[in-house]
């Protein structure tokens, strides 16, 4: 096949620049710093904080981590019937759209969100923006085989990563000074309009450029044949259909193994890391939002130098590096004094680098294994519904090991343990994909 125009291309990135702006600053930044700050019904002797929800009280940093793994439990069951009607009907374009609006109308719906009284609305809507988000880039990761040849894939995967890089830092910006020049809107200090201004804005921009990438891609073709009589069947026979075509494929499968793994790590250490440096490490919201901003300025070299040394030395030994890289820094991240904002720095200057690389290599290795087929959202489906799951187990276990001990460090620590079975499942796959190799 051949790669699409530039035209396509550059529609499909700008869904990385619309989408990015929830991941910064709702994910990372402004609002887990927010939702800190206001939920503090309660602190003890120690410092933790307490909130009621759900008629029970939670430590609001874990209280945080299991509505994100509940966002993402929901996204782990609805995505692979909702990929397998996408292709069948050959509709992923609605179904995109649908998500997307869906999470950017939640992100607005988080100006109502101004005190812990509010909490179930804040709750509410930050799990929907979190279905919304992830369950639209489903069908987005699908369209890479369908508009990149093969040779482009990794290129094309970090052109959408930088470019989601490149466009949430330019709002993230433009929330910064409203955050810390509130009186630009007429707040202040203790007033909370900056924030729901920042979260408003959020929604508009998710929504807009989102239009504007759907209008520049490619109308998928049906993968479905003859009429539909129950379009639930359809969609579960064409996940087994799928699944079938999984079980021969012993270099995927082993790639999907280590993938589950390492990047069970990867979105913990991303979703968790602002709560880790405000709750426990005590860096001011000023310093933990720099830092963020470094994260995603270093990840766009870092996804194009670790795109570039794929092409050296291949997909698996890069990722090997990255995931080797990983270990590395939790181990720095659990040393981390409290108050110390220059090591907090540094740290986020190697884990943007190595962040930006390993997601964009990650979603391009998998379409490089992929077998030739129309069934490419419920090939992804498979993908997505692998890290979904991950998310779940990894931000679920943040949190219970927070609670259980009382401290976020053992949490960080113990994500070690996924990096290493990660380790293990790429070394594996490599292995297997050199003895098939011999043996042709």
């Amino acid at each position: 096949m051949q790669t699409a125009s530039k035209k396509v291309i550059n529609g499909w990135a700008m869904y990385d620049w619309a989408n990015s702006v929830y991941n910064l600053v709702i994910t990372s930044t402004i609002f887990p710093a927010y939702y800190e700050a206001i939920t503090k019904e309660r602190t003890d002797s120690s410092g933790q904080a307490y909130v009621h929800f759900a008629g029970r009280e939670f430590v609001n940093t874990s209280l945080y981590n299991y509505a994100l793994a509940t966002a993402f439990l929901i996204v782990a069951i609805i995505s692979p019937l909702l990929s397998s009607i996408a292709d069948y009907k050959g509709n992923k374009k609605s179904f995109m759209n649908f998500f997307l609006t869906m999470g950017s109308f939640a992100c607005c719906g988080l100006f109502f969100f101004k005190s812990h009284n509010d909490l179930s609305i804040g709750i509410l809507c930050m799990i929907i923006a979190c279905v919304g988000y992830w369950a639209s880039l489903v069908f987005y990761n699908s369209f890479l085989p369908e508009i990149a040849a093969p040779d482009d894939r990794d290129r094309v995967s970090a052109k959408g990563f930088s470019m989601g890089y490149i466009g949430s830092v330019i709002l993230q910006v433009i929330c910064f000074v409203f955050v810390f020049k509130p009186e630009i809107i007429g707040g202040n200090k203790e007033s909370v309009i900056q924030y729901q201004l920042s979260f408003l804005l959020v929604g508009i921009w998710w929504w807009s450029f989102g239009q504007f990438s759907l209008s520049r891609l490619p109308k998928s073709i049906p993968a479905g044949e003859g009429n539909q009589k129950n379009i639930l069947t359809n969609g579960y026979r064409e996940l087994g259909k799928v699944w079938n075509q999984l079980l021969h494929l012993p270099v995927l499968k082993r790639y999907l193994f280590s993938f589950f793994f390492f990047n069970m790590g990867v979105q913990t250490v991303m979703l968790a890391a602002t709560l880790y440096g405000k709750s426990e490490l005590q860096i001011p919201t000023e310093n933990l939002i720099v830092a963020i901003l470094i994260i995603q300025i270093i990840a766009i070299p870092g996804a194009f130098l670790i795109s570039r040394l794929s092409g050296r030395i291949g997909n698996f030994k890069a990722l090997m590096i990255c995931v080797a890289t990983w270990i590395l820094l939790c181990i720095a991240g659990y040393n981390l004094p409290v108050k110390g904002i220059i090591e907090f720095y540094a740290l986020a200057v190697a884990v943007g680098f190595v962040m930006g690389g390993i997601q964009s290599l990650s979603r391009s290795t998998y379409s490089k294994l992929m077998p030739v087929t129309k069934d490419t959202t419920s090939f992804f489906s498979f993908y997505d519904v692998t890290e979904k799951i991950a998310i779940v187990i990894g931000m679920f276990s943040f949190g219970f090991i927070t609670e259980l001990t009382g401290s976020q460090r053992g949490s960080v620590l113990a994500l070690i343990i996924f990096f290493i079975f990660g380790a293990i499942g790429l070394t594996l796959a490599l292995r297997k994909q050199k003895q098939l190799s011999a043996d042709i």
